[in-house]
């Protein structure tokens, strides 16, 4: 796991000195942490979603009549979760493929065919039909999200907090034939990174507490006080290492949720299973595999999963934008730390999970426009 905080170097006592210090004029904490975040909104309304393109990207576009096994190989052979969806019969935007599509389509198969029945059917079952699949479960359907390249990403910001959108598809018209044309998604990482980057200054004035500024989910009530029977973590989804893996799918899907926390008898978090973890399932027609446990299940992960990322209740929006700054972070696990401890806490035991629609909710604030 990894620490938001890593442990600081001991620090050594200076002899206290006997003179008098000048009264400080600087702006109370509270008051140069609204200063700063009202100049990183004001920063974000003066640049355009262009400004925030690599210098260097692709765009993968995938056709509504493409097969979901093929189409899931394309992610996974260039590394990414999602991907705009176009409409050849008609010549139009169609949504975007996300990994949640996906759990559902699991979701469904494990309830509704056998093993050798949806190896089978994923063969042949085309994009255009997952959407069907998500009516039957009961699922609302995605919203066609868009935006134009030359809008302001405060307002891009805006449509991703609203939409609860991990991602947003920008959309431009074609010059010559008038034919709407897909340019790039702008994600939600992406444009916190953007920030993180740009505004240097303003964010090391964002030294406020995460759990003090609301950023995130926290479990309502400590663990120890919860009466017998009643989940101790509520709302926060969790799962032990005896846990099924279809079991964390429904959580995925009944909650549109991308990661649970997996926790110890004690509550204290020892991993996290996430929506990419069962991608290859659909791939590999290895349905069989939602009958194992979290543990087997966790053992044929890829090398590449990046590991869990943890923080405490106290550590600074500030320090978070940072660390997104300089790797790539999609989610925090909040466990209890040495503060907790004092107040007859278990340190690394669940506290909270903050995501990044969690962050940009804050930093972008509510739009008081009419």
């Amino acid at each position: 796991m990894t620490s938001l905080n890593p442990p600081s170097p001991t620090l050594v006592r200076r002899k206290t000195s006997s003179r008098r210090r000048a009264g400080s004029h600087l702006p109370p904490p509270q008051e140069t942490h609204e200063i700063a975040l009202s100049a990183i909104r004001y920063f974000l309304k003066s640049r355009t979603c262009y400004d925030a393109f690599p210098i260097s990207f692709r765009i993968i576009v995938l056709d509504t009549k493409l097969n979901v096994k093929k189409a899931l190989q394309c992610l996974l052979l260039n590394t990414v979760v999602s991907a705009p969806l176009w409409n050849s019969e008609k010549s139009e935007f169609a949504g975007m493929l996300t990994v949640l599509d996906l759990i559902h389509l699991i979701q469904y198969y494990y309830r509704t065919a056998t093993y050798e029945l949806a190896a089978t059917d994923v063969e042949t079952l085309r994009l255009e039909a997952l959407r069907g699949i998500e009516k039957e479960l009961g699922v609302a359907p995605p919203p066609l999200l868009r935006q134009h390249p030359m809008s302001s990403l405060y307002d891009a910001a805006q449509v991703l907090v609203q939409t609860h959108a991990g991602r947003l598809p920008l959309l431009d018209n074609d010059t010559e034939t008038g034919q709407e044309t897909i340019v790039s998604t702008l994600t939600q990482y992406r444009l916190l990174k953007f920030i993180s980057i740009n505004c240097n200054k303003e964010i090391q004035q964002l030294n406020l507490p995460l759990r003090k500024l609301g950023i995130g989910t926290y479990v309502a009530t400590p663990p120890h006080s919860v009466p017998d029977g009643q989940n101790p973590y509520h709302p926060i989804a969790t799962a032990s290492l005896n846990t099924t893996v279809f079991d964390v799918v429904h959580m995925f899907s009944e909650r549109a949720i991308s990661a649970v926390p997996i926790i110890d008898e004690d509550g204290v978090v020892v991993n996290l299973y996430e929506t990419v973890d069962v991608m290859t399932l659909v791939r590999l027609g290895a349905y069989q595999s939602l009958d194992l446990k979290i543990c087997d299940a966790l053992s044929q992960r890829s090398p590449d999963f990046a590991g869990v990322v943890i923080c405490n209740a106290s550590d600074s929006l500030g320090t978070l934008l940072q660390l997104i700054k300089k790797r790539r972070v999609h989610r925090l696990v909040v466990v209890e730390g040495e503060e907790e401890e004092k107040k007859g806490g278990k340190k690394g035991r669940l506290l909270g999970i903050i995501t990044l629609s969690d962050v940009l909710r804050y930093v972008v604030g509510e739009d008081t426009r009419q």
